[in-house]
């Protein structure tokens, strides 16, 4: 991409190394995920007993555990209160199902806890869905059209999403604590908390890329901004 005196280096330099991270860290959560599903679970344990004790050891009531379709679709709906768990996740009997079900109980018991910083994601969540449409059009059109405020409204939008991310890898790392502790006052043993803690991790860089990606693309809207006022 060009901006009448040459390339767009900003691209090859930040968006490039951060896209080529993400494609890495989604095929490492994946190869890690496919490792362990061939691992037996601590005492015969399915993903959905996994889930129910971290929100007993916890003190957690209320939640309701239910299956839904798809692969690593799992995730806690707070509005509902009910933690989904993928087909592959709710009725296995592997180290990945446990891990993963653990940690969406975590978010579970943040809630429950009212843990702060997923208080803040989730008041973010309307801004970042309307930058995640809007930002970068609007920061084209501001381009093509060299209005500046545009531009501006632009970064500001996708900054939103950029801070949605930064609440995330804590909120994540933290949930992912949380099932791992459960775990361990629970009696698993140390193969079956290194199996977790490997599928959490891996689980882990994925918002970590997320992130790099996001700061990356915030860091080119900036660049590309300063060019046009030169």
């Amino acid at each position: 991409m060009r901006y009448g005196y040459g390339v767009d280096y900003s691209y090859l330099i930040l968006v490039l190394p951060a896209l080529l991270f993400t494609l890495w860290a989604q095929f490492r959560v994946k190869s890690v995920f496919a490792k362990y599903r061939q691992v037996p679970s601590d005492r015969n344990m399915t993903g959905a007993d996994a889930a129910r004790l971290v929100l007993a050891q916890n003190g957690v009531s209320g939640v309701t555990v239910t299956k839904i379709a798809g692969e690593l679709t799992d995730h806690y709906d707070p509005k509902e209160n009910v933690i989904r768990l993928s087909e592959s996740v709710y009725d296995a009997r592997t180290a990945a199902a446990v891990g993963v079900a653990a940690h969406e109980a975590g978010h579970a018991v943040q809630y429950a806890q009212e843990y702060m910083p997923i208080r803040l994601r989730a008041a973010v969540i309307p801004v970042t869905k309307i930058g995640t449409y809007a930002a970068w059009p609007l920061f084209v059109l501001g381009l093509a059209m060299s209005v500046g405020v545009l531009q501006l409204a632009g970064i500001i939008l996708f900054s939103a999403c950029v801070l949605f991310q930064l609440l995330t890898l804590p909120v994540e790392i933290n949930a992912s604590r949380r099932a791992v502790k459960a775990l361990e006052n629970a009696g698993l043993s140390e193969e079956g908390l290194k199996a977790a803690k490997s599928v959490l991790t891996a689980a882990a860089l994925t918002y970590v890329a997320a992130l790099a990606s996001a700061m990356a693309n915030l860091l080119r809207l900036l660049s590309l901004y300063s060019r046009r006022k030169r």
